[in-house]
């Protein structure tokens, strides 16, 4: 299918992420009509785009129906021709596949990378929150791969903050026989690790074998602290909450046990070590990825 069209609208991170799971949602949705959402410029995380395609001219109906998926108030919908080749490769251009230490990630429409040491996730560019395109979610990857390279064998991992559940199943096949438990704050999230842990061969639940989703503001939630202490945390956010809850993941992490932190920039990053330094935790390793800082951090043995 040649040329095509799609529908733009800018709004914050938050109302597109909630306008794709809606869309998601909808069974009534049309099946070829693609959407995805993705954030406009590095240095601004909450700036995001939601970009919907017709092999046609989108209508008054199909506007109001892409317009239907946000709460108000309603983002400016603007209509843009495409150029003339298929629309559906237009929809996926600049979601390239990405390496991160041993992970491969990529969409649907590029193939798996099956090589021995590699190991490849499936993730829908169409739910562009957590998808390895961002400096943070492939820093944390490759963060991970060098903590396996150095001989860090967590057996208890929490991951918080997880969106599309990447690094949540990065660490179980890192350490298949760790316990791993994941939560976003955000409800939209959970049936999105569902699609995702399906895609990929990983089973949801709560049994020895399983990987545990749940929602949950922080460490706040009943499974979470049953769970604790953990032998590895980590919590790709944003540097004003990685600093309000320093005492909170420090308090869930055993002694001698890691931390990995994302979600901050390079500016950000001495508040944020000396939030935890202030509760016994010690940086490792710090990894810069554009202006991104990415954290490796050992909770210290009590003296």
């Amino acid at each position: 299918m040649s040329g095509g069209w799609k529908l733009v609208a800018h709004a914050p991170r938050q109302q597109v992420e909630a306008a794709l799971a809606r869309q998601a949602e909808d069974e009534a949705w049309n099946p070829n009509v693609t959407l995805t959402g993705f954030e406009i410029a590095e240095d601004r995380p909450d700036d995001w785009v939601l970009e919907a395609y017709f092999a046609a001219k989108p209508d008054d109906a199909q506007r109001a129906a892409v317009a239907g998926l946000f709460a108000a108030p309603v983002p400016d919908i603007a209509a843009e021709e495409l150029p003339d080749e298929d629309w559906l490769t237009v929809s996926q251009q600049g979601v390239d596949p990405i390496r991160a230490g041993r992970f491969h990630v990529h969409t649907p429409d590029h193939p798996a990378l099956v090589a021995e040491c590699i190991i490849d996730f499936c993730i829908p560019a169409a739910q562009a929150f957590g998808t390895g395109q961002h400096e943070t979610t492939a820093g944390c990857l490759e963060m991970l791969d060098a903590m396996h390279h150095e001989g860090r064998r967590p057996h208890n991992v929490a991951d918080i903050g997880t969106g599309t559940g990447l690094l949540g199943f990065g660490a179980r096949a890192l350490w298949p026989g760790s316990a791993v438990i994941m939560s976003d704050i955000d409800a939209v999230c959970e049936p999105v690790v569902a699609e995702n842990a399906a895609m990929n061969g990983i089973v949801l639940g709560e049994g020895p074998e399983e990987v545990q989703m749940l929602i949950a503001d922080g460490m706040d939630h009943p499974a979470l602290v049953k769970r604790a202490p953990y032998d590895l945390l980590i919590a790709n956010i944003l540097a004003a909450p990685l600093v309000e809850m320093a005492a909170d993941f420090a308090s869930a992490v055993t002694e001698g046990g890691d931390i990995v932190l994302a979600g901050l920039l390079e500016t950000q990053q001495p508040q944020v070590v000396d939030a935890y330094a202030a509760q016994g935790c010690r940086l490792e390793k710090c990894l810069v990825r554009g202006d991104w800082s990415i954290l490796w951090l050992t909770k210290q043995t009590a003296s």
